[in-house]
């Protein structure tokens, strides 16, 4: 009976993460601590050296690639393109 659960314990550590992904409007970036905070108030924390466009910031839509570990929440960001860059206030986007 040991040996059944020490196997069982040994493949749920050695599951593999799973691969998710989300997208959303910034509603605040912070470059220094590589945060960003969507306007669902989720909280993502990117790698240090993730290439980051110079000019990205609040009202851009993003996806994010990431890493999941089941329930136990985000291992790591490992993707994040701009699908639409936001309009300055004021304008009226026009039609």
């Amino acid at each position: 009976m040991r040996k059944i659960l020490f196997s069982a314990a040994l493949v749920l550590a050695a599951a593999p993460a799973l691969a998710d992904q989300t997208e959303g409007l910034i509603l605040a970036f912070d470059r220094q601590a590589h945060t960003i905070v969507l306007t669902d108030h989720s909280v993502w924390q990117l790698p240090s050296d993730m290439a980051i466009p110079a000019d990205l910031g609040q009202g851009d839509r993003i996806y994010i690639d990431f890493t999941s570990d089941g329930d136990n929440g985000v291992q790591a960001v490992t993707l994040l393109e701009r699908l639409a860059v936001a309009m300055p206030l004021g304008a009226d986007g026009g039609s």
